[in-house]
């Protein structure tokens, strides 16, 4: 079995993510937030960090685990109750945690939203949708019809998305962004796009699309939001000789 430091591991991604120059909201924490004794020989990645995904990465023999959303996007003590027995749970079974939310969504090549645009077929991406400071989505040109689209959305994600049609029925210009950046519609709107991919917005966000003529696709923020992790934690195995699974905890959001 092969066996890398966890401190060599966790460099590696800083450099690769840019963790430390990405903004992000306060409770992402992007990075290391739970140290092992050291080693990494097993990665598992999930979307999220909870006991849901922490037990099977523990069944599985992982001593990494890879997430998008991570520890500490509530309240960050007391540790007590369920919060004890994750914590008690990694410490014990020596299961280190590296949390990666919008650095990983913007990476140009393993991030969600260059992973899911892959799995669409869209090509020629320019940078899209400003958060904390910088793009994070794609864009790109394209003529595809909005049903073909979501089918193609549909076998990406494992998932059939809720689709606004209030724009054309053929889609010339689409943005993605994966996870919750429905509620931000508007910036979609503005950057010119007449399609919008992500993975879940507001009720109000279809009368914004009514009155903006913009087809939006909502394919689930879990659903949308699985390809990083997975591509990530594929990345490390491959360069550090390690190997890795995916936990599925899908929550139908």
């Amino acid at each position: 079995m092969s066996k890398t430091s966890l401190a060599a591991v966790v460099k590696h991604c800083d450099a690769l993510l840019r963790t430390g120059e990405i903004g992000d909201y306060d409770g992402a924490a992007n990075g290391l937030q739970v140290e092992n004794g050291g080693g990494v020989t097993r990665i598992a990645a999930a979307v999220d960090a909870s006991l849901a995904t922490v037990k099977p990465a523990i069944a599985a023999g992982a001593d990494l685990l890879i997430v998008h959303h991570g520890l500490f996007w509530g309240p960050s003590h007391p540790w007590t109750g369920k919060k004890y027995e994750l914590l008690r749970l990694l410490v014990e079974n020596n299961l280190a945690v590296y949390s990666s939310h919008l650095p990983l969504d913007a990476h140009p090549r393993l991030g969600n939203n260059a992973q899911l645009c892959a799995a669409l077929g869209l090509k020629n991406l320019r940078p899209f949708f400003v958060s904390h400071g910088q793009t994070i989505g794609f864009q790109t040109r394209a003529k595809i019809s909005r049903a073909e689209l979501a089918a193609k959305l549909a076998r990406a994600t494992g998932a059939k998305p809720r689709v606004i049609p209030c724009g054309d029925r053929i889609c010339r210009r689409i943005g993605v962004v994966t996870g919750g950046a429905g509620g931000d519609l508007k910036l979609a709107v503005d950057e010119g796009v007449d399609t919008f991919i992500t993975g879940e917005g507001p009720h109000w966000t279809y009368a914004i699309a009514e009155e903006c003529s913009i087809n939006v696709f909502y394919g689930g923020h879990y659903a949308t939001e699985t390809f990083g992790v997975k591509a990530l934690a594929a990345h490390l195995a491959a360069k550090f000789q390690l190997t890795w699974t995916f936990v599925d905890h899908p929550t139908g959001l």
